[in-house]
């Protein structure tokens, strides 16, 4: 029962994961295509963030910016299951290892981080080639495999050192909402006994939180990509 629900949360949180990438994806391919020329230094086409989306629209090439959408979903999905499996994996390998019968705050951020760090080994390949298709020329993207195949392999994993720093951020938001949810618990116990729970509403408010506090605490590192 313990797997079927495991696999039941993961497969929903996958299918969400697609769901906000595909919808908000040409403002990330608008977004890497602007920061990827102001990292080059040189003659700028683009001054400001919109115009990128111009360009794209006046060209009728707007669907150049789904451009990479497929590996990016690719990307998403394998990095739910990743997450959430390798998550599962060390929680309940450190409770076996410590004997404890619950995790707390500080085990729970390392294993989270565990976690993060394998799933972003895991995916950076297709983060690197999803990158690239989106900032190529509208229109002349290539295929996954010739996208990774440009260069040597090691390229593949440019940007690893910064992606793997990156994993205290769902290591942040983890311990975050289970810091606030076991708050929360405690005082709807003392209210409503035994029987109390989290409403989904809640349970939303409390994501979008952690979530929040998480990327202000990293976005240095974010700014770094």
């Amino acid at each position: 029962m313990g797997d079927f629900e495991s696999l039941s949360e993961a497969t929903s949180g996958a299918i969400g994961s697609l769901l906000s990438t595909t919808i908000l994806y040409p403002l990330d391919t608008c977004k890497t295509k602007y920061q990827a020329e102001v990292r080059a230094h040189g003659q700028r086409r683009y001054r400001h963030l919109s115009d990128v989306l111009w360009e794209a629209i006046s060209n009728g090439q707007f669907l150049s910016l789904y451009q990479g959408l497929g590996t990016k979903n690719l990307q998403s999905f394998i990095s739910q299951f990743v997450y959430f499996y390798g998550y599962s994996y060390f929680k309940r390998l450190y409770l076996e290892k410590s004997g404890s019968k619950k995790i707390g705050t500080k085990a729970n951020l390392l294993v989270a981080a565990a976690a993060g760090a394998c799933t972003a080994i895991a995916t950076q390949p297709l983060d690197t080639a999803s990158s690239r298709m989106q900032t190529s020329a509208f229109g002349k993207s290539k295929g996954l495999w010739d996208t990774l195949t440009e260069g040597d392999w090691s390229n593949a994993f440019d940007g690893l050192g910064i992606s793997l720093l990156l994993t205290s951020n769902p290591a942040i938001q983890v311990g975050v909402t289970g810091f606030i949810k076991e708050i929360l618990r405690l005082k709807l116990k003392l209210l409503k006994g035994n029987q109390a729970s989290l409403s989904a509403f809640t349970a939303f408010l409390l994501g979008a939180l952690s979530k929040s506090i998480a990327t202000c605490l990293t976005y240095p590192a974010i700014r770094c990509l």
